[in-house]
């Protein structure tokens, strides 16, 4: 039986080679899909960070992709998810300077996206100048998890002041820390936005009795601990009117990531360094515009994809199309063309080994045919003709058995031919010597 002129061998082996290929290229088209939801850890309700993942929801929404937001206790409690592989998360917004103890090598930043100021708020008569003023005090330092307390024993470290001294650090979380501060039950507050709302931070600014504190060594800080910036509050800038600050005041923070696994779909990753650029490219109190999202590496390395888009921009499927409809195109363009580009010579090369393989068998009896010829004599024993023709009877009874493709059938037949040519010769010599 035939197929296309093809033997039944070569015939499945076509089959399997397609149906291989495009089981292949169809579970790799399905499998390389960019999922229709991310998984976001933020920080806590009302936070700035919380604040910020619902602007990314709405600009993901208009996509076609959803954004599942998980409030968290800020940074570390971020991080903390996202180094751990049994946690269901994708992307995390991650202020630096909280990795200590924590696994980062897979994870990848898609860059920077704002700054993060420490804001803190003191009561008192008489400005403080200095951060070790607030030994012997009671301080909110933030709940645990939240960067807020990292960066915050992290300072007070520097400073000389530990939790084991007489300085009373407690963990409140930004709304009860902001209210015990106004009603004197704690004597100074550190506030930043993966905890603090900015209601929290603006009340606090407005509330007489309550200072910012100066960072007047900020030069300094940031030379110490390389994650920090050096911030400028201009003075008036909270209230013309009433002049808050009164003053320029010096402040210092790291920088906000958004941090991803190293897996993240590079489609998805584009899109939210998309939306990073319509939340974060506009300018404010602290960044002129266009200034976030950057690639800048801090403690983590820059994914490649993200370095891609921040050189060349989106590819011009996804300039020009929507969001859906340029990762369907794409996913026929990687898979289904490679695939037509291994499929056609693969295809055309199943029928030339097929006809190798034919000839093989064929030419394989051709050369037992001639080494048999080639023992022909004028003068043999009837010992050495019997054997000769015992060898023509072994050849020809082998190529009848053959299974031949009706396409090979002439050079099949020719063969037979051949065959039969030289058992002509075989007894015609034996006749002649009979007859003489």
């Amino acid at each position: 039986m035939e197929t296309f002129g093809l033997g039944r061998a070569a015939a499945v082996a076509a089959i399997l080679l397609i149906v291989s290929v495009s089981f292949f290229a169809f579970y790799w088209f399905f499998h390389s899909a960019p999922p229709d939801t991310i998984i976001l850890t933020s920080g806590l309700e009302g936070s700035v960070f919380q604040a910020n993942a619902e602007k990314y929801r709405k600009f993901l929404a208009l996509k076609g992709v959803k954004l599942k937001i998980l409030p968290s206790q800020g940074s570390r409690e971020n991080l903390k998810r996202l180094s751990d592989p049994s946690f269901h998360v994708d992307i995390g917004f991650v202020q630096g300077g909280v990795t200590g103890g924590l696994k980062i090598d897979k994870l990848v930043s898609l860059g920077s996206i704002s700054y993060e100021p420490l804001l803190v708020f003191y009561r008192g008569e008489k400005p403080i100048e200095l951060l070790s003023g607030l030994a012997g005090k009671r301080l909110a330092v933030g709940p645990e998890g939240s960067g807020t307390r990292t960066l915050a024993l992290t300072l007070l470290a520097g400073n000389g002041i530990e939790p084991s001294g007489g300085t009373i650090l407690l963990d409140l979380e930004a709304d009860e820390a902001a209210k015990a501060l106004i009603e004197g039950r704690v004597d100074a507050v550190f506030l930043m936005g993966d905890s603090a709302s900015v209601q929290n931070m603006r009340t606090l600014l407005l509330t007489e009795g309550i200072h910012l504190f100066d960072f007047t060594q900020a030069d300094g800080y940031i030379r110490r601990i390389n994650y920090l910036n050096k911030l400028e509050l201009p003075k008036g800038s909270i209230d013309f009117g009433r002049d808050i600050p009164s003053h320029d005041i010096n402040l210092i923070g790291p920088t906000v990531e958004i941090i991803a696994r190293s897996d993240l779909h590079p489609a998805l990753s584009d899109l939210l360094i998309e939306a990073a650029q319509e939340v974060h490219g506009s300018a404010s109190l602290l960044r002129r515009r266009g200034e976030f999202p950057s690639p800048v590496e801090h403690e983590f390395p820059i994914s490649s994809d993200a370095i891609r888009y921040y050189k060349s921009g989106k590819s011009f499927l996804y300039r020009y199309l929507p969001f859906w409809m340029a990762s369907l195109v794409n996913r026929i363009i990687v898979v289904f063309v490679p695939m037509i580009v291994v499929l056609i010579p693969g295809l055309r090369s199943i029928p030339a080994l097929f006809r190798w393989r034919i000839r093989l068998r064929i030419f394989r009896w051709y050369r037992a045919l001639l080494a048999l010829e080639q023992d022909l004599v004028a003068e043999m024993s009837p010992e050495l003709r019997a054997e000769l023709l015992s060898r023509l009877d072994h050849i020809e009874e082998a190529v009848n058995k053959m299974k031949m493709p009706a396409s090979y059938a002439e050079q099949f037949y020719v063969l037979r031919g051949h065959i039969a040519f030289v058992r002509s010769r075989l007894t015609s010599s034996a006749q002649c010597k009979d007859a003489f």
